[in-house]
């Protein structure tokens, strides 16, 4: 088996977007827990709740880019 550059350019993408998936993945889960557990105890706290669990996407999205660098 050989490894060429466009092999080794197309498992450098993938694992750019696989890492920057599961990382957003567990931050969501994190921040979800904790939001929806605030939210129990004072409904006022939705619009940062929702602010902060959007945010992890922004990881996706530096993933997206790197890999559309390489």
């Amino acid at each position: 088996m050989e490894l060429t550059t466009e092999s080794v350019q197309a498992l450098a993408q993938a694992i750019a977007i696989v890492g920057t998936g599961l990382a957003t993945a567990w931050g969501e889960k994190v921040i979800g827990t904790a939001a929806i557990g605030a939210m129990v105890e004072n409904e006022s706290l939705f619009g940062k709740a929702l602010v902060l669990t959007v945010l992890p996407e922004t990881i996706v999205i530096f993933g997206l880019v790197v890999a559309i660098l390489i």
